[in-house]
This record gives structure tokens, C-alpha cells and sequence, in this order.
């Protein structure tokens, strides 16, 4: 219970900094927050705790918690990242993430056309094959689908052998699960894209490194497609 209570009061005050309904500069105090969420202090506690952790608001005794400038904000946290995608900034989101990708994952696609094991190019094969499959299904915005998509990317950027890219998993696959959550994703993805995972995957299979750079940054554009039609 307690839990749950801790997880909703953050979301909502979480939501309202992200929609800049409360202000960079705003100050508010831990019993006001009781107040307006109707929630204990422990509660209220560990809110701001996460809250601090992403960069969000300073806590100062005597002072109270002010809300900091998004400069200061983690822009890789899946909290804000789940915000953005339902509230104003959605698009500003959508684009920096794809920014993002366009820039790392052809080349995290290259290097796992050298660095991935036999078993993670069998895998990326399934994955994007299964994926294709639930595609031309209509069945792009379900649960079976985002895992299999979040797997295919997040394996890419882990058999790079790059532990920054490796750091990347995250926010790309926070964004994924926001897409489906947030009704942005389309029941039947773009050809483009069903036939970019499976090109992908092919090339790093087949240890072909230009090949797999490029297909990886079709499938980006493809994305960038169904995101901008969408």
C-alpha cells in the first residue's frame, strides 16, 4: 500500500514539473505536500527522493523544495522519459530520442556485426522474424511485439561490446514502452520497419558490418517515419 501511495503521489507531482504546471523556481514544502496529496511525510519523502535523484527539485532545510531549471533534469531517466511522452513535450521527446538513435545504433549495428556471438545473431534473427510475423498481424502495439522490439535493440547495443552504448538501453527502451503506452504505436508498423529489423539482424549474422550499418539506419528512417506519420 505504502508503495503504491509513495508511486502515485510521484507521478502526479513528477507529471505536473514535466507539463511545467509547478515552474523552474517554484518552492514547495514537505507539509504542503501533504496537504495537496492527502499522503503521509514518509510518503512524501521518498517522492522527492526520486525527484532529486533525476535532477528535478533541491531539497534545503529551511528553504523548502524548489523546483530546478530542465537543464539540470536526467534526460535518460524512464520517469521523464514517460512524462514527456504524454504530456507537451511529447514531440521535443520524440525527436531527441531519434536524434539519439540515428546517431549510436547504426554503429552499435556495425560492431556487432563483429563483436556478436553466433547465439546473439540466431536471436536478433528470431526476434525480428517473430516481429515481422505479429506486424502483418496487426499486432504492432502488443505486449509480444514491444518485448520482442525491446529485446532486438537492446541486444544490439549490449553485443557491440561498447559499454556506452550498453548505457543507452535505457532511455531507447523507455521510449519504446512509452510509444505502446502512450497509444503511439501503430497496430501495423511501417514496411519499412519490419523489413529493417530483419535486414538488420541478417547482416550482423552474417558478420556483414557495412550492411548491418546501413539496414540499421533504414530502419531508423523508417521509424522516424511511422513516428512523424503517426
Amino acid at each position: 500500500m505504502a508503495r503504491s501511495a509513495h508511486s502515485d503521489v510521484l507521478e502526479q507531482i513528477g507529471r505536473r514539473i514535466a507539463d511545467g504546471n509547478l515552474a523552474p523556481g517554484t518552492v514547495m514544502t514537505l507539509a504542503e505536500l501533504e496537504t495537496d496529496y492527502q499522503a503521509s511525510r514518509t510518503v512524501i519523502r521518498e517522492a522527492v527522493r526520486v525527484l532529486e535523484s533525476i535532477g528535478m527539485v533541491a531539497s534545503k532545510r529551511r528553504v523548502g523544495i524548489t523546483v530546478r531549471p530542465m537543464s539540470n533534469w536526467d534526460s535518460f531517466d524512464g520517469h521523464l522519459i514517460r512524462w514527456n511522452l504524454t504530456g507537451p513535450r511529447r514531440q521535443s521527446q520524440l525527436d531527441t530520442i531519434m536524434e539519439l538513435r540515428a546517431a549510436v545504433e547504426p554503429m552499435a549495428a556495425r560492431l556487432a556485426a563483429t563483436r556478436a556471438s553466433h547465439a546473439d545473431g540466431d536471436e536478433l534473427v528470431r526476434l525480428a522474424v517473430e516481429m515481422k510475423t505479429l506486424g502483418q498481424q496487426a499486432r504492432g502495439a502488443s505486449e509480444r511485439y514491444l518485448a520482442d522490439d525491446v529485446a532486438f535493440h537492446s541486444l544490439i547495443l549490449a553485443a557491440s561490446g561498447n559499454a556506452m552504448f550498453g548505457t543507452l538501453t535505457r532511455p531507447i527502451c523507455e521510449t519504446l514502452r512509452g510509444r505502446v503506452e502512450a497509444g503511439l504505436m501503430p497496430e501495423t508498423p511501417v514496411e519499412g520497419s519490419l523489413e529493417g529489423h530483419v535486414n538488420t539482424a541478417l547482416a550482423i549474422q552474417s558478420r556483414d558490418q557495412d550492411g548491418a550499418g546501413r539496414h540499421m539506419g533504414e530502419l531508423i528512417d523508417a521509424i522516424q517515419q511511422e513516428i512523424t506519420n503517426g
